[in-house]
């Protein structure tokens, strides 16, 4: 089914609706394909202003294994991700992104603050970075309900959030419903490659906790983690931010599907 291109919302006199200011946090190497061009694509479609940020501003990019050669074709990205990948690769905004780590910045400019995932050891330089924990604790308060302010995660890039804690040691998740990578993937994953790319698919290396374990051990009850093994489209709305998270790459359509949607009824017309 075609899908169908809406007329621009009429507001009343003297009102605007103003355009989305998203930033794309990553790494300098190692994030999923899918789960940032697909996203990435979906915002510049709707109109919204797009910018990347990496710890030093250099030009990130994305686990190659997922892009090209048998890995690709094994457990990689689609020919279209591929496509949509190397034009964005080549953009503006992924070629001159923000630092991170410059003095005074901040997330509050931007609406949507989005991390992407991704199973390469270079996701470690984000998970584990106290810059980004401090921007991340300072930012996600100011996400909840009636907030318009929005932020998202998908498969290990929600480890950023569960691994950004208080003072008190508290993640900004602690509260939160959430979803992200389920073990059982991970390890089905890990050990059908294994023989063949050794500890890949464990980002902190064999014998490593699995991701949802990670995620699990920082909320207040396990049972806020939610995880469907139907392979189908799936992502988690959290009840008091504006938190959307999603699981691996066969969710990133949906994932930013659901975000759009968000800020959407931010201004609906009642």
């Amino acid at each position: 089914m075609d899908k169908i291109i809406e007329e621009p919302q009429i507001t009343s006199p003297g009102t605007s609706v103003a355009t989305p200011k998203v930033l794309i946090m990553m790494a300098d190497y190692g994030h999923d394909p899918t789960e940032t061009a697909v996203p990435y694509t979906a915002f510049k479609n709707a109109g919204y202003e797009v910018q990347f940020a990496t710890e030093n501003g250099n030009h990130p990019r994305c686990d190659k294994k997922m892009l090209e050669g048998f890995t690709q074709k094994l457990l990689g990205a689609k020919k279209e991700v591929i496509r949509l990948y190397k034009k964005m690769v080549v953009s503006d905004e992924m070629r001159h992104p923000l630092s991170w780590s410059a003095p005074g910045f901040s997330l509050d400019p931007f609406d949507l603050v989005v991390f992407p995932g991704g199973h390469d050891k270079g996701m470690k330089q984000i998970i584990e970075s106290p810059i980004v924990h401090n921007l991340v604790v300072d930012y996600f308060p100011k996400t909840k309900k009636p907030s318009k302010k929005v932020i998202a995660a998908v498969c290990h890039g929600v480890m950023v959030l569960s691994e950004s804690k208080d003072a008190n040691g508290n993640s900004v998740i602690r509260d939160c419903i959430t979803t992200a990578l389920p073990a059982k993937f991970e390890q089905a994953a890990y050990w059908s490659t294994r023989a063949v790319l050794g500890d890949y698919y464990k980002t902190y290396g064999h014998g490593s906790e699995d991701v949802e374990q990670s995620i699990k051990k920082v909320l207040a009850d396990p049972a806020q983690f939610k995880a469907s093994l139907n392979p189908g489209p799936f992502t988690v709305e959290d009840e008091q931010y504006n938190y959307i998270s999603a699981r691996y790459p066969g969710d990133a359509e949906l994932f930013a599907e659901e975000i759009i949607k968000l800020f959407e009824s931010f201004h609906k017309i009642v």
